[in-house]
């Protein structure tokens, strides 16, 4: 197994332990939390430079749950509001990290087609979660064992930080097992 792989297989295990609701009065259980997601988007950043450059990151993550950020900061368009680019990569990477963290490192996530339907222009940072069930999950991995990869869809609704939905996005992936040989 490479040395990517052994990473990304430990940020997940290091995630799946945390406690997602874990608060500062909790601080073993709150720094366990903030370093899972440290790690998180490290191994993101490294895949995916563009993402640390953009101010995107993984705020939460757990079996099936992914929800993530994107910065408003040095991502504004010509009228001062959150250029699309950023929508599209908010929308877009939790669908691969999701994937990746919760298959696991031989399988690799694609994009094959996405839509983003802007409602309102958002003035703030942008959030967005996505979930797969474990049955999805489970379908995910069978397919693509079985057939050298996998589909799914994913459907966000992006929310600005005051609550308000801004933007809708349809997203398709494929999933491809790595070192996949036909029977």
């Amino acid at each position: 197994m490479a040395i990517v792989d052994r990473i990304i297989e430990a940020t997940g295990q290091l995630a799946r332990n945390a406690d997602p609701e874990a608060r500062l009065t909790s601080p073993l259980s709150w720094l366990r939390k903030a370093t899972s997601y440290t790690a998180i988007n490290r191994v993101v950043g490294l895949a995916i430079p563009f993402t640390t450059r953009n101010g995107f990151r993984v705020e939460e993550l757990r079996p099936g749950y992914v929800k993530a950020r994107v910065s408003l900061k040095g991502n504004k368009n010509h009228f001062g509001s959150l250029y699309a680019g950023a929508f599209f990569l908010v929308a877009e990477v939790p669908g691969g990290v999701l994937s990746l963290f919760d298959l696991g490192p031989a399988y690799t996530p694609i994009l094959r087609d996405m839509k983003l339907t802007f409602l309102q222009p958002a003035n703030t940072d942008v959030t967005v979660a996505f979930s797969l069930t474990q049955q999805e999950l489970d379908q995910i991995r069978a397919d693509a064992d079985a057939n050298g990869k996998a589909y799914f869809n994913l459907h966000g609704e992006l929310f600005d930080d005051n609550g308000q939905r801004v933007a809708t996005s349809e997203a398709s992936y494929t999933v491809r097992k790595k070192g996949f040989k036909p029977r």
